[in-house]
């Protein structure tokens, strides 16, 4: 395995049944968009290694049914002027206080502008792993874990349903409906790879819910309200889905119920989601635990002109 270098952990490509003339043609192959000249110079520097931790050169026959662990690089990635905020540390523990449109950990054209790579690099903790996730455009807190020995007890509380989280949100109102509610649904992946949805009836075919949330109205202001949402499951853009199917799209919100162009963060429209709150009985010490964000959600200073639902 390769170490941390600069923040960055090693990324890792399965080796699959099939023949290729050598390692380098499946590289190539895998990774079309990096040139043959690219992976070359990523081997001559040591930077790709089989299972063992020894270097793989170009040449190197091709071995099915194993893996390769090399360094991402994102050329030219643009600066990114969110900044968090470390709520919380311990021997344990890591808390940030994540701004909107900061990535969580490195992905696509996303590396080194990520809250993880910058804890790392920040407090000098390579071993420093995410708990859980958040979106990108979401705010609020996160949990990172300083030790990968404890990593398993943590996720443990997750998988369970141990960790009781509250959410903030701005979205419309709806003089209709009754809060508190919750929210229950069977959630599957919509045609669109960025997208969830609901299942109709026919679709869950009867199945239980395996997405759940309580949503209560803090805060009202003209046409839109501020929301508490607690959820009870934990299934991707589960809060989204759930806002945007009672007809109260989150503010800002670029996926639900429409999926608007992607490119172009608008700093002064964020989603307005944020984790505010989140809290567990610790597996390690046995102590209660509970972290709660400082950053605020605003009101919109302007009317807003809504898409239609």
């Amino acid at each position: 395995m390769l170490p941390v270098r600069d923040g960055v952990g090693p990324s890792q490509v399965a080796l699959p049944g099939g023949q290729w003339p050598c390692m380098l043609a499946f590289l190539v192959d895998r990774f079309p968009a990096i040139p043959a000249t690219e992976w070359r110079a990523r081997m001559a520097a040591g930077d790709v290694v089989d299972g063992a931790g020894q270097r793989v050169e170009p040449g190197d026959s091709y071995v099915p049914n194993s893996r390769l662990y090399y360094y991402r690089a994102v050329p030219d990635e643009p600066l990114n002027a969110a900044r968090a905020t470390v709520l919380f540390e311990d021997e344990l523990l890591v808390v940030a206080d994540k701004p909107h449109f900061l990535p969580v950990t490195p992905s696509g054209n996303y590396l080194q502008e990520t809250l993880l790579v910058r804890l790392r690099r920040q407090l000098g903790v390579d071993a420093l792993t995410p708990l859980h996730r958040i979106d990108r455009e979401t705010a609020g807190i996160v949990l990172f874990a300083k030790q990968p020995a404890t990593c398993a007890g943590y996720h443990s509380l997750f998988a369970g349903r141990e960790v009781q989280k509250a959410y903030q949100a701005i979205a419309p109102r709806n003089a209709l409906l009754q809060f508190p509610l919750a929210r229950a649904s069977v959630m599957v992946a919509a045609d669109h790879f960025m997208q969830m949805r609901e299942a109709t009836a026919d679709e869950a075919d009867g199945r239980e819910p395996n997405a759940c949330t309580s949503i209560d109205l803090m805060e009202a202001r003209g046409s839109f309200g501020r929301y508490r949402l607690r959820p009870l499951t934990g299934k991707r853009h589960q809060l989204r889905v759930h806002m945007a199917a009672l007809g109260l799209p989150i503010l800002g919100d670029r996926i639900y119920p429409s999926l608007l162009p992607q490119g172009g963060d608008e700093p002064g429209n964020p989603l307005r989601l944020l984790a505010e709150r989140i809290a567990f009985r610790d597996p390690v010490t046995g102590e209660q635990r509970s972290f709660t964000s400082r950053l605020k959600l605003h009101f919109p200073a302007a009317p807003v002109d809504l898409a239609p639902v």
